[in-house]
């Protein structure tokens, strides 16, 4: 496997780029992207006259223009022109980035990934789909590790995903993997007794959480119909202390009823990101007066340790050896 900048990374809605430059920090180095004609150019944030912030500038015939001295740059990075200097422009460019643009998201890549980038779990079928961003003080492998995690949902969510019930229900999770992914299959929780699902869903047949290399981790709530919700979440370490997300909400694109339920879950799901922001950026917070104090790994905690190993290139324990238990949830 590439290292992590060298996968595709979604990186912004296509949506939050417009006519002005856009700067963001991809693996803790700025960048600045803007439209150059049909494409979306991606170059490293700096001026090399005087490193100034390009994003500062403004976009000048698909390229783009140094607030300080005016020197443009192209959607390759060459310098283009140099205000009042009279002999020809010398050969400077600053490096770019691969991009790739994907039913509305933009991606991003520091080498040449061999495969296309994978955006959500119901690609190719009719659906509908909700594009949300968010960033919080994290790492990449907590905040996927709390996307998966069952267990909080009963406290950091009550009432919106589960707790509006004191009852529990037996429930089996299966965890499997392969090169490059891990899930948890969980059966036996007929609805999750929370506002959303009693909304939203009607029996459950199963769910799943699955964590997917470079930093995606997505939830699949399936019904004797099939797949019928499901959240897709692309995570990445924009600086040591932030982790940035593209999230994707995606749903069968039905009749009137199906619209109405993905209308519904969209400010319902952003509550619930508003509370998983808070309880992450808390943790983060917090740690950072204990330097020396390791988080335990619990026996709940079924994920963990398989999606560090992924995002460090290595074959996920679950790969070669399956696991099944059995838990209250």
């Amino acid at each position: 496997m590439n290292v992590l900048s060298e996968a595709w990374h979604a990186v912004a809605r296509l949506s939050d780029i417009g006519h002005k430059p856009k700067r963001i920090m991809f693996f803790g180095k700025p960048v600045v992207l803007f439209r150059s004609g049909a494409k979306i150019a991606a170059l490293y944030d700096r001026c090399p006259h005087r490193l100034v912030e390009l994003s500062g500038g403004k976009v000048c015939n698909g390229e783009i223009e140094c607030p300080y001295h005016g020197w443009r740059f192209n959607a390759s990075g060459y310098c283009t022109a140099i205000p009042g200097l009279i002999e020809k422009t010398p050969a400077l460019r600053i490096p770019t980035l691969q991009t790739f643009e994907k039913e509305g998201v933009l991606f991003l890549s520091k080498g040449r990934p061999e495969h296309l980038p994978y955006l959500h779990c119901m690609e190719g079928r009719e659906t509908r789909i909700k594009l949300v961003r968010s960033q919080t003080r994290s790492s990449v492998l907590d905040a996927a590790e709390n996307i998966l995690d069952a267990t909080h949902t009963h406290f950091t969510h009550k009432g919106l995903l589960r707790g509006l019930s004191p009852k529990r229900q037996r429930v089996r999770v299966i965890i499997t993997g392969g090169d490059g992914w891990v899930e948890a299959c969980y059966t036996g929780e007929e609805r999750q007794h929370g506002l959303i699902s009693r909304l939203l869903e009607g029996p459950r047949l199963k769910t799943i959480g699955r964590f997917r290399y470079p930093g995606v981790a997505e939830l699949e709530y399936w019904s004797v119909k099939g797949l019928v919700l499901a959240t897709t979440f692309h995570l990445r370490q924009s600086t040591n202390e932030h982790v940035e997300g593209i999230g994707c909400l995606i749903g069968p694109r039905g009749g009137i009823l199906d619209y109405l339920k993905s209308f519904a879950f969209g400010p319902m799901f952003s509550i619930a990101l508003q509370q998983d922001r808070k309880v992450l950026k808390s943790s983060s917070k917090n740690a950072a007066f204990f330097p020396n104090v390791k988080p335990v790994i619990g026996p709940l905690d079924f994920l963990r340790r398989d999606i560090e190993a992924i995002m460090a290139g290595k074959l996920p324990e679950a790969a070669n050896t399956p696991s099944t238990c059995f838990i209250d949830l």
